[in-house]
């Protein structure tokens, strides 16, 4: 979820003789806090660079106590032919480290290995479901999301019973297992998740609102939003770290069209994903944008009692319901102006450059999964957020001695 700061480049510089087999990783950050499955990214080229004509599959990352670490590697290009094993069409390499609170620096050792790597838990997870019409849905081992595409958005045909929703904004899926539930949702078939089973449920509404995280264009009355999503493109899909994006249709903002593609950065251990939002217009004029949270987010029958919290770069809610416990939604945007609403949602808005991401958090945690309880550690956690986007980790490569 982090923008990494490399702070050794190694190019040509690093002699290939120094570090063939293994090389060292430090990383550091400024923090008190701890920064708990905070993921560490590394270039793909850099790793060739230390270890040239390393192979994905036959290298081991290790804390410094020499335990083996869930890693993953994405692709940047994977129709490209890679004749020199230089590792061309591969992006970064993932790992994750949990920082207790005042641990400011942690090393690892990246080093080859004579077998193949076990293939490790999935733990971020995305795809579109078309058992449910075109949701598209993504998940990490604390909560799972959905979204919704145009077949849903069609009218029925006539003699045919179909449900219609025309929305853009984010649902949510509430988990009380780190396991992956997404596929095991779908397959008991439509509604079946909207009881608790053990594994957690959907009890969300989303509805016309944004949701738990949808955007919009807003003019200080009016919050114009676009519809369900038109197209998509995976581009990781963990076992660390999952990316995907969303792309939606110009929709007229107040004379304005505008258009969107959202990025969503699905890590593992977080209750926040990153979401990177790019709008297109007719024109360089800025954009003041709006992320929402559902005024009404309660399911029915639960007589929610809602506790609003809007505090520098966050807005979240705390959710106490009847007899589904209590449930906690947040946006975190680092470039916050200010705070508004409209009749649907709550809103925290700023200012966007047409054509540059525009970069938010967004995400929710479940009181009946045991580990945030309260709106005190629910503000805590999305207050730390904001601090962890703000002071990103430093990421220092050497030979290993």
């Amino acid at each position: 979820m982090k923008r990494l700061v490399l702070a050794a480049m190694l190019g040509t510089a690093l002699a290939p003789s120094l570090a063939q087999d293994k090389f060292a990783v430090t990383v550091q950050h400024d923090l008190s806090i701890a920064r708990p499955s905070e993921t560490i990214a590394i270039p793909w080229k850099q790793v060739n660079a230390a270890m040239p004509g390393a192979m994905v599959q036959k290298i081991a990352v290790k804390d410094a106590s020499g335990r083996v670490l869930p890693h993953q590697v994405t692709n940047v290009a994977p129709q490209a032919k890679d004749p020199n094993n230089e590792g061309v069409a591969y992006g970064e390499l993932l790992f994750q480290h949990s920082f207790g609170a005042g641990e400011k620096s942690a090393s690892f050792t990246v080093e080859r290995i004579d077998g193949v790597a076990p293939p490790f838990p999935i733990k971020a997870f995305a795809r579109q479901v078309p058992e449910r019409l075109d949701d598209f849905a993504w998940e990490n081992d604390k909560v799972a999301h959905r979204t919704y595409g145009p077949a849903l958005a069609a009218p029925a045909p006539a003699g045919v019973v179909k449900e219609v929703l025309v929305t853009s904004g984010l649902d949510i899926w509430f988990k009380r297992v780190d396991y992956p539930i997404v596929d095991r949702w779908y397959n008991k078939g439509h509604d079946h998740y909207h009881k608790d089973q053990g594994e957690g449920m959907d009890m969300y509404n989303v509805g016309k609102s944004r949701g738990a995280g949808g955007t919009g264009i807003w003019d200080g009355k009016t919050l114009y939003t676009g519809v369900n999503y038109a197209s998509y493109k995976i581009l990781a899909n963990g076992p660390i770290r999952a990316v995907f994006e969303l792309h939606y249709a110009p929709w007229d903002a107040g004379g304005r069209q505008v258009s969107e593609v959202k990025r969503f950065t699905v890590d593992a251990g977080h209750w926040l994903d990153r979401i990177d939002s790019t709008f297109t217009t007719s024109d360089a004029a800025p954009l003041t944008v709006a992320v929402g949270l559902n005024k009404t987010p309660g399911d029915k029958g639960q007589d929610p009692k809602i506790a609003v919290g809007r505090d520098g770069k966050v807005l979240l809610q705390w959710v106490e319901q009847k007899s589904n416990d209590a449930f906690g939604t947040a946006v975190v945007l680092p470039g916050a102006e200010g705070f508004a609403q409209d009749s649907l949602n709550e809103l925290v808005f700023a200012k966007a450059t047409p054509g540059q991401p525009l970069h938010y958090y967004a995400g929710a945690a479940w009181s009946r999964a045991g580990e945030i309880t309260s709106r005190a550690q629910w503000e805590r956690q999305a207050q730390d957020i904001a601090a962890r986007d703000a002071s990103p980790v430093r990421v220092t490569i050497q030979p290993a001695k």
